[in-house]
């Protein structure tokens, strides 16, 4: 896969601008919270910043559709970084609390790497769908490492350097890495502007709302079994060890992804994503019996398995579900189902964490895997007769290196 010409300089710049992103949340809570002494307040900024990111990404996907990779994100980059200096100014300077809302909002506008990388090997393997699925599993593997990594460096920056530290280094690497990606020209999608000519949006294309419903389920297994995980860790007089915990389900779900990806899966894609919920439901619902840390980890370990095949089938599903002129835009779409989930989730695992036994909280992350192990079996005919519609099977040539 690497051996593709021009693959090696994107991989890498995509990679070092995951990290960066993955940084950002926290970098941001650190760096507010000890500056203002308010996690209340570095709550909300990073609320308003995710809530900002999630309705601007399929907005963001489509231009990128529509106009072209580095055309959308070299300016929307800059923009990003451009924001993100005044709020480590304003953070420094003790600027007024309503300025550090407008700053970081403006600097959640943000091209999507992810979505951008995947798109680029959809188009450099569109006529070899098995190194096709071995791009996909490999792009969720790097995925979980930087939510891994990435999240720690900022805190150990943001704690033991100053405040400020955790997000400075998020925007270098999220910079840094951008430019790299875009700078491998001649691996990026070509534009079809032909294409884009009354196009729908692919929101209105039949089974993307319905994959994004269980992308939006499969968030809400994240976001509560964080927020329920540090509760739980916290009530057994452990909280230091939550993190270790939550790491245990982003390697389990990175060690998945890693063995995915090197099989060659013939089951039909909608299918591949009735087992993959109903793997995410089976295996996440142990964790209801286990009170202990040990266990805890034992069993996100194993729960976190299911979670990156399933992602990698959505995301090989979007590219299925849309012409190749709308690529960007359909995973985007995914993708906020996936952010607003993550939000959902957290903020309900944490409400019923506080009100009743902080252990109940794990019935969000079950009965989240639940509901989508249902949306994704009744929307089985409808992804099926998506998949096989005659305009989303076109697939765009190879890409011709111009060097």
């Amino acid at each position: 896969m690497l051996r593709t010409p021009g693959a090696r300089r994107f991989v890498v710049g995509a990679a070092i601008a995951r990290l960066g992103s993955a940084m950002f949340a926290v970098a941001v809570v650190a760096m507010i919270s000890t500056r203002r002494d308010s996690y209340g307040l570095a709550g909300a900024v990073s609320a308003a910043g995710l809530i900002v990111l999630a309705v601007t990404a399929a907005v963001v996907g489509r231009l990128i559709d529509r106009h072209g990779q580095r055309r959308i994100a070299l300016p929307l980059t800059l923009w990003t970084i451009s924001w993100g200096v005044l709020l480590v100014v304003l953070s420094i300077a003790d600027g007024p609390s309503w300025t550090l809302f407008a700053a970081y909002v403006c600097a959640s506008v943000v091209p999507n790497i992810g979505t951008m990388s995947r798109a680029r090997w959809s188009h450099l393997l569109a006529d070899r769908p098995d190194e096709l699925h071995t791009a996909m599993s490999f792009e969720q593997v790097v995925d979980e490492l930087s939510f891994v990594a990435g999240p720690v460096l900022a805190v150990l920056l943001s704690t033991q350097v100053y405040p400020e530290a955790g997000f400075v280094v998020a925007g270098l690497c999220f910079i840094g890495g951008n430019l790299l990606f875009l700078s491998a020209r001649a691996t990026e999608p070509p534009v079809d502007r032909d294409a884009h000519d009354g196009a729908t949006l692919a929101l209105r294309r039949p089974g993307v709302v319905l994959l994004a419903l269980v992308m939006f389920m499969t968030g809400a297994i994240f976001g509560s079994n964080e927020v329920v995980t540090i509760a739980v860790a916290e009530d057994l007089g452990q909280k230091a060890w939550s993190g270790p915990v939550l790491a245990m389900f982003a390697l389990g779900s990175a060690a998945a992804g890693l063995v995915y990806g090197t099989r060659v899966v013939r089951l039909p894609l909608h299918r591949a994503l009735v087992v993959g919920a109903a793997g995410m439901f089976l295996l996440e619902t142990p964790v209801l019996l286990a009170h202990g840390i040990g266990s805890l980890a034992v069993v996100m370990l194993i729960a976190g398995m299911a979670t990156a095949p399933t992602l990698i089938t959505s995301m090989n599903l979007s590219q299925r579900l849309v012409p190749p002129s709308q690529v960007n835009e359909a995973m985007s779409v995914v993708i906020t189902g996936l952010i607003v989930g993550v939000a959902a989730g957290s903020a309900l695992g944490g409400a019923v964490a506080e009100r009743y036994d902080a252990h109940d909280g794990y019935l969000v992350p079950v009965g989240a895997g639940a509901l989508a192990l249902v949306i994704a079996f009744l929307g089985l005919r409808t992804l099926h007769a998506a998949t096989t519609r005659p305009e989303t099977s076109e697939v765009p040539g190879t890409a011709r290196p111009d060097w």
